[in-house]
């Protein structure tokens, strides 16, 4: 006990180092990656966030708990964004401590609600008030220019039948406003024991609504059943890698002649030419469309030759060739598919991998008819991260949410498994099957609730998997009411901003003692001289 007593106090006396503490909220900071694929420790983020917040609340000033905020913050970006460190080298340590800053509000208004010894009224505001703060950073970086909505806490919870119920309710943002949540009331228990009961009420009410998600939330209805082919070509390297890929591409789906399958799908940047320019290509994949008796959807990454520049595009095959129905790529990849404000950053194409010329973007979303009487809704790579996205997409009528994906540059890393996991939340949140088709891996499909259909094709396979698909209506609260998640926790922000203006005007101000005045003909000694 005496040893245990010793280790906390030098642990403590490490942290009164800016250095020690400095790294001990890098680490901190970092933990709730472990939630997310690949480790995949789903539980582990209902606590993970905990040691971060024990350590900010302990901070000496508002000013050392904003730095804490900003370096847990750069943690947590570094360590789910750490596989693109091969391709942006230190430009990554860069991009996660410019999105770190995010953090460091919340850092400061995690030390004002927790710090010290809390009143079970700042325990309760904590409670709202945190999850809502931490929700606003992820609204934020959300936004396409900051990198996206990749590695949102939610999304963690993607196998979590509850959670995908919650998130059918008030998308990914409430499932990551439930975590908070449960998070801040084990700090509170923690930290500060007489605050028990406001943090018992609300971890006891966050289980609560959770249950109720999952017992009472609307199901989607069956419509239909279908027969979906993904194609997965695997790595290609080398001289001609584009048409040795289409060539392999070709051999796979051939396979499927006799499956009676009702669509084909290849993954992103699967045809490395302009059909309108090569027909040749064209005619291959409408004799293949004819032998396999199903459209094929493949993806174009090519300059096109009725618009300047390179597009990324979802192109629908059927037995006559092209059919017209084509959706271009609207959200590109930050340095991976255009440099943001490239006179200024453009010196990060020297230093890694990033985007020596900047892709074009589509205007416009696109629902596809396919078949008999059913639609399709593709989106490419990334876009799959973004809920508006697949939410538009449902409410102009897919019965199928589509992304086209290729992750090849990062296979040894827990990038594919990431971006996988992200189909079965936006297939929850929407009440709709969605299908995650990739070149190399990790390609998968999901069905309307966000459970996974069949075995997913991992990163060393080559192969066609057939999967068979349940098509549903009906609109989730979600798809039918949007983001009122995010709009409930701008509402707590704008009540607290307000309550603490209305304190400080009522605050009385302190009144300075005044020294005597005194003339040009006073002196200290002799005053009134």
């Amino acid at each position: 006990m005496a040893s245990s007593a010793g280790a906390r106090e030098g642990f403590a006396r490490r942290l009164r180092s800016p250095w020690w503490r400095g790294l001990a909220a890098v680490a901190a900071g970092a933990l709730p990656a472990l939630a997310f694929p690949e480790p995949n420790w789903w539980w582990f983020a209902w606590v993970a966030l905990v040691p971060w917040m024990l350590l900010v609340r302990s901070a000496p000033s508002g000013r050392r708990a904003g730095l804490d905020g900003w370096l847990g913050g750069t943690g947590f970006m570094l360590a789910m964004h750490h596989w693109l460190a091969p391709n942006l080298h230190v430009f990554t340590v860069v991009i996660a401590a410019l999105l770190g800053l995010l953090w460091l509000p919340w850092g400061r208004l995690v030390r004002h609600l927790l710090g010290g010894a809390p009143s079970r009224r700042r325990s309760a505001a904590a409670l709202a008030v945190l999850p809502s703060a931490w929700l606003v950073v992820e609204l934020v970086r959300s936004w396409e220019g900051l990198g996206g909505p990749w590695a949102l806490l939610g999304s963690s919870q993607w196998q979590l039948e509850p959670a995908l119920r919650l998130a059918s309710l008030g998308g990914v943002w409430l499932v990551t406003l439930v975590i908070v949540a449960v998070n801040t009331g084990v700090v509170l228990l923690l930290a500060h024991p007489p605050a028990r009961v406001p943090a018992i009420s609300g971890i006891a009410l966050m289980a609560v609504v959770t249950t109720a998600a999952w017992i009472w939330a609307p199901r989607p209805q069956e419509t239909g059943r279908i027969r979906v082919a993904l194609v997965q070509p695997g790595i290609v390297n080398g001289p001609g890698a584009g048409g040795n890929r289409f060539d392999r591409e070709e051999a796979l789906t051939r396979t499927l002649v006799g499956r009676d399958v009702d669509l084909v799908v290849w993954g992103e940047s699967s045809v490395g030419f302009d059909l309108a320019t090569r027909a040749d290509l064209a005619d291959r994949l409408a004799r293949l469309s004819r032998e396999v008796g199903a459209e094929i959807l493949v993806n174009v990454d090519a300059r096109r030759s009725d618009k300047p520049g390179i597009f990324k595009s979802s192109v629908l095959i059927g037995p006559d060739g092209p059919t017209g129905d084509r959706y271009d790529k609207m959200r590109l990849v930050p340095f991976g598919e255009y440099v943001p404000a490239r006179s200024l950053l453009g010196w990060a194409t020297s230093v890694g991998e990033a985007a020596g010329e900047d892709r074009r973007r589509g205007t416009a979303h696109v629902v596809m008819p396919i078949g008999e009487g059913w639609t399709v809704g593709p989106l490419v790579c990334f876009e799959s991260a973004f809920p508006d996205m697949s939410r538009q997409l449902t409410r102009r009528g897919a019965q199928l949410l589509l992304a086209q994906s290729a992750t090849s540059t990062f296979q040894a890393s827990w990038a594919p498994e990431q971006h996988a996991s992200l189909a079965a939340m936006r297939a929850a949140e929407n009440g709709r099957p969605m299908v995650h088709a990739t070149l190399t891996g990790v390609s998968a499909v999901y069905a309307a609730d966000g459970s996974r259909i069949g075995e997913a094709l991992g990163t060393e396979e080559r192969a066609a998997g057939v999967y068979d698909i349940t098509l549903t209506s009906g609109t989730t609260p979600f798809v039918r009411l949007g983001d009122w998640a995010v709009y409930a926790a701008l509402t707590v922000l704008a009540v607290l901003l307000a309550f603490e203006g209305a304190r400080a005007f009522r605050q009385p101000v302190p009144i300075r003692s005044a020294r005597s005045a005194r003339t040009a003909h006073e002196s200290p000694a002799h005053p009134g001289r």
